[in-house]
């Protein structure tokens, strides 16, 4: 099984920059499907981006094309998050998954272990 530690939540004005962290213990990642989940107060959750097993595939909700970068580091068991220009909308509990299967990435459904989760302020 994987165990995922989340890191790099916190408060930003509108306009910065956060970087999210995720590592795994129990088992590497090298070829799980990782994933970022966002679920604001009151609101479902929903997708924010996946990146396949090589890191050769990214996916975006249109939310956050161009202002979120996510990547991988096999060698270190390590899922990030690169969120810039943020907006007060981004407010949420982010969670980082992984998918052990060939599922449909952009589904919390699909997704057989989760992170904490790390809360991510955007203030105006």
């Amino acid at each position: 099984q994987v165990q995922l530690v989340e890191s790099g939540g916190g408060l930003v004005q509108a306009g910065g920059s956060l970087r999210l962290s995720c590592t795994a213990s129990g088992r590497t990642f090298r070829t799980y499907v990782l994933g970022w989940f966002r679920q604001a107060p009151g609101k479902e959750r929903e997708f924010v981006a996946a990146i396949s097993w090589s890191g050769g595939n990214t996916y975006y909700a249109d939310s956050v094309k161009g202002r979120f970068t996510i990547s991988r580091d096999n060698a270190k068991n390590t899922l990030y998050l690169q969120m810039n220009s943020l907006k007060p909308e981004d407010t949420a509990d982010y969670y980082c998954a992984a998918d052990r299967g060939s599922g449909r990435y952009w589904s919390p459904y699909e997704y057989d272990y989760w992170g904490q989760g790390t809360q991510v302020t955007v203030s105006s």
